[in-house]
């Protein structure tokens, strides 16, 4: 989504709620810093669209996400199980620096 985009669907916003937009109110809501002039050159531009409140990609319909579900549980479990090796794996590296380290300590005490 564009800064222009966001602008525009703070400025919709507004209206519906029946608020004038003004750049002080758009500037208040806006996710980043944005320079003044941006500001007021997409206000200027803006025309109200009640309809254009968020961004299309928040526009995920209830079936799109249904059908992402089973995808995104497989997505989990092949990275669980890929985790696994590296995990162990790690226990035993933490285990031998351990060790290291204690061999380390008694080689330095005597």
């Amino acid at each position: 989504m564009t800064i222009f985009d966001e602008i525009s669907i703070i400025a919709n916003k507004l209206a519906n709620d029946g608020k004038v937009p003004s750049v002080a109110l758009i500037k208040s809501q806006l996710s980043q810093a944005t320079p003044l002039p941006k500001i007021i050159a997409a206000l200027k531009n803006w025309h109200h669209d009640p309809e254009f409140i968020r961004s299309p990609h928040q526009e995920i319909s209830s079936k799109a996400l249904t059908e992402l579900k089973p995808v995104h549980e497989e997505i989990s479990l092949q990275i669980a199980n890929a985790l696994v090796p590296l995990q162990q794996e790690i226990a035993e590296l933490k285990q031998q620096v351990k060790q290291l380290l204690e061999n380390q300590l008694i080689k330095n005490n005597n």
